[in-house]
């Protein structure tokens, strides 16, 4: 009965509000720095770049994408790729609190299936037109912290970089779910980082995703570090 309760539309705008005002509070209490300066830097000055994290740092990462908004004087905007299913529209919901426009789709070969080759090519319009591209290559279930090649191929074909990014607070929960998903908590210290950006060329998308997979965990594992 629950279930079927939370699966009401009412009941998830009611939540994801709910949740996105929480968000707000916290990461706005949240002292933030910024590691990686150089390596945002070209993108703040709105060239496209594909920007990619771990699943479980998800309600972190606004905290970037409002930076790079705010420094762009507003013309930098964030298209966050999210699924079709009902837990993927619940978080659209939530970002887009946190001037981020929402694309549906997916990295994983069944996300095409259920109409991810269109997510695709709207993510490629977004590049196209100088915008940013968010996503969680392991997303939106998993294998954790393994990338699906999507991402790699979004930048093959585009010739956007792959920026490899990570956030992490002083204050946190880590809930019991597949991702091991963090919940920030108010008044904490905060850290985002921003790894080197890798260009993957047209036929290497292959090749290169590992490379990408141990970038995004290296900036995850160093965001750790700094918050211990």
């Amino acid at each position: 009965m629950l279930k079927d309760l939370l699966r009401r539309p009412w009941v998830q705008a009611m939540f994801a509000a709910l949740i996105g005002r929480y968000l707000e509070v916290v990461l706005r209490t949240t002292r933030w720095t910024l590691h990686g300066e150089a390596n945002l830097a070209p993108y703040v000055a709105q060239r496209p770049a594909v920007a990619a994290f771990w699943h479980e740092r998800l309600s972190l990462m606004p905290a970037l994408w409002t930076l790079v908004y705010q420094r762009s004087g507003g013309r930098a905007r964030a298209h966050v790729l999210v699924s079709r299913h009902s837990d993927g529209r619940f978080i659209g919901a939530v970002m887009r609190r946190f001037s981020a426009d929402v694309v549906y789709g997916s990295t994983t070969r069944k996300g095409r299936d259920r109409g991810g080759a269109a997510g695709v090519r709207a993510l490629l319009g977004v590049l196209e037109a100088g915008s940013h591209v968010v996503i969680t290559p392991d997303g939106p279930r998993g294998p954790r912290r393994i990338a699906a090649l999507g991402v790699a191929e979004l930048a093959a074909i585009s010739g956007a970089q792959v920026l490899p990014c990570a956030a992490q607070t002083s204050r946190r929960w880590t809930l019991p779910t597949w991702d091991r998903m963090v919940l920030p908590l108010p008044f904490g210290r905060g850290v985002i980082v921003c790894g080197e950006a890798i260009g993957v060329a047209r036929d290497e998308a292959a090749a290169t995703l590992p490379r990408i997979t141990a970038a995004i965990t290296a900036a995850t594992d160093e965001a750790d570090r700094l918050c211990r």
